[in-house]
C-alpha cells in the first residue's frame, strides 16, 4: 500500500513494494523531465529495509541548479505533483504527488552539494547501516504516531530532536 491523507500519521510495516514504486516513479520522472533531473535517490523511511514508515515514497532528484530547476514546477504540476514552496527547507524545491486525501510521493529537487542532499543521504545510510538505531527510530515514530495521528506537524516536531541527534552522528562519521 502507498498513500496517506495529508496531515495524518499512520505507519505501515516495511513493504518491498515501496522500492518498486520508487523505481517506477523515477522512470516516469525521467520521461517527463528528461536530462534535467541528473540523478535520483530513494530517501526517507521507505528507503530503509525493515523500517516501518508512513506509506509515502520520498524521492530526491538532483538538479544542476535550483534557479534553473524552477521552470520544472509547471512540468511537474502537469504530471500530478503539487508544488509546496513554503516547506521550510531553503535549498530545495518540494512537491507532493496525489490528492490531499491520498499523498503517494514526496519529491525534493536539490543540488548535489546542498545541505538537503547531504543530510538526506547521511540519515538514510546511517539507518541502513545501524539496525539498532533504526529500531530505536521506529519505536519513537510508533509512539509519536499513536500520540499525534491527525497532526503531522506535531509528530514531525516531536521527532526532531531524535533525528538531529542521529544526523549529527551520521555526519560525524562521514
Amino acid at each position: 500500500m502507498v498513500g496517506l491523507e495529508r496531515g495524518t500519521v499512520e505507519l505501515s510495516p516495511y513493504c518491498p513494494e515501496w522500492k518498486r514504486r520508487y523505481e517506477a516513479e523515477v522512470e516516469r520522472l525521467r520521461s517527463v523531465a528528461s536530462d534535467r533531473l541528473l540523478d535520483f535517490e530513494h530517501v526517507g523511511s521507505t528507503a530503509v529495509e525493515g523500517l516501518a514508515a508512513k506509506p509515502v515514497i520520498d524521492l530526491l532528484a538532483v538538479v544542476g541548479s535550483l534557479d534553473e530547476a524552477a521552470d520544472l514546477v509547471t512540468t511537474l504540476e502537469a504530471h500530478g505533483y503539487e508544488y509546496r514552496p513554503e516547506d521550510g527547507v531553503a535549498d530545495r524545491l518540494f512537491f507532493a504527488k496525489g490528492p490531499r486525501t491520498n499523498r503517494t510521493h514526496y519529491l525534493s529537487l536539490c543540488e548535489r552539494d546542498s545541505e538537503c542532499y547531504r543530510e538526506a543521504i547521511a540519515f538514510r545510510d546511517h539507518l541502513r547501516a545501524n539496525a539498532e538505531v533504526a529500531a530505536e527510530y521506529e519505536a519513537r515514530k510508533r509512539e509519536l504516531a499513536d500520540a499525534h495521528p491527525d497532526d503531522r506537524d506535531a509528530y514531525t516536531a516531536a521527532k526532531t530532536e531524535f533525528v538531529e541527534r542521529v544526523l549529527a552522528d551520521a555526519l560525524d562519521r562521514e
